[in-house]
């Protein structure tokens, strides 16, 4: 049967363009492809401006993406700098992370985040994977355990990671060995303690992560110290370990009160966790910082506008993440290698007794 003739042919299938190279951008420019590969790539090496032009302008023509895992591999690194934080939705890390996006912004580089979830395990993987990447620079800003089984796998993917040229820096503590942006939670959590006690407070508790996670750890034992320093012991049975997360608070708070304890006062050792545990004391019917006062740990952004205000142990999270990078790019500035100062805060969520 012979097609109508007034039918409309169905068009040829478009013929499939190849990606455009670097020797083409060489060839448009007019340039060696050597001349072309060190304007584009970032290459140490002096090229008069007036070829570098030349070959951003065929580059722009030409419409011409780099590979940058061809530069990764000829370069033996990449201009990444790649972040591993426990958890994106905690303000805590997603401050941090934005301290080293601007400074990475600064140097020229990029910044790739990945979540550990507090999975050791998943932790290792990951460190595993971005070294297949070839970042610059690795920093982990996850929380650490003191019983992690992993760590020397970790530790060895690291060790392996800095051989062939690249950088690892730790947030918070120093149990891997590595260069180390070191936060002094112990000595906050007994500042903390101390103003707390002299506002009045006696009968005290805390919500803290399950044992082993060091920033909890720390953050209990400076507490538990600044208490005994005004004459306050901290007794073991008002320790709640709960999940180190808002709902951990909430659910923590909510045993704490159902304990029949006489409590006048929570801790939680981070600022998520308490804003958690003030959710628990009004869905009970409580008064926050009037019928239970409330504290917490790092001074999210969030914890200025809930109400009451929340009491908390500031630290300047964002100069944590540019001081991070500065220390794996050797560019620290003086002073920078002794812990990250903290400050409480005082606010209505603690008015006193």
């Amino acid at each position: 049967m012979s097609a109508p003739e007034n039918s409309t042919p169905a068009p040829a299938p478009a013929e499939s363009r190849a990606a455009v190279t670097l020797h083409d951008v060489a060839r448009e420019a007019g340039v060696s492809l050597a001349t072309a590969s060190r304007s584009l790539n970032g290459s140490t090496r002096k090229v008069a401006d007036e070829y570098r032009q030349r070959v951003i302008a065929a580059a722009e023509r030409l419409n011409y993406t780099p590979n940058l895992s061809a530069q990764a591999v000829a370069r033996g690194t990449s201009r990444t700098v790649a972040l591993l934080v426990a958890d994106i939705a905690d303000p805590y890390f997603s401050t941090i992370a934005s301290g080293v996006a601007e400074a990475a912004e600064t140097a020229e580089l990029l910044v790739t985040m990945a979540a550990t979830e507090r999975d050791p395990a998943r932790e290792l993987e990951l460190v595993r994977t971005m070294r297949g990447q070839r970042p610059r620079v690795m920093i982990l800003a996850g929380s650490r355990r003191a019983d992690d089984p992993l760590g020397p796998a970790l530790r060895a993917e690291l060790d392996a990671f800095e051989q062939t040229g690249g950088r690892v820096v730790i947030i918070s503590t120093n149990d891997l060995d590595f260069r180390t942006v070191l936060l002094d939670n112990a000595a906050g959590a007994h500042d903390l303690a101390v103003a707390l006690a002299e506002r009045g407070y006696r009968d005290v508790a805390v919500l803290a992560a399950p044992e082993g996670l060091l920033t909890s750890e720390d953050r209990l034992r400076g507490f538990s110290e600044g208490l005994a320093s005004r004459g306050v012991a901290l007794d073991p049975l008002a320790v709640e370990r709960t999940a180190f997360t808002r709902d951990g608070g909430y659910e923590g708070m909510q045993r704490l009160l159902a304990s029949g304890r006489t409590i006048d006062l929570v801790f939680a050792v981070n600022d998520v966790m308490a804003v958690g545990a003030l959710a628990a004391v009004r869905d009970a019917g409580l008064t926050p910082g009037i019928d239970v006062a409330l504290a917490g740990f790092d001074d999210i952004p969030t914890v200025r506008d809930v109400t009451p205000p929340l009491t908390t142990v500031a630290i300047d999270l964002v100069e944590v993440g540019r001081r991070a990078l500065a220390m794996a790019l050797d560019e620290p500035a003086p002073g920078s290698d002794a812990p990250v100062a903290t400050r409480v805060v005082l606010r209505a969520s603690t008015p006193g007794r």
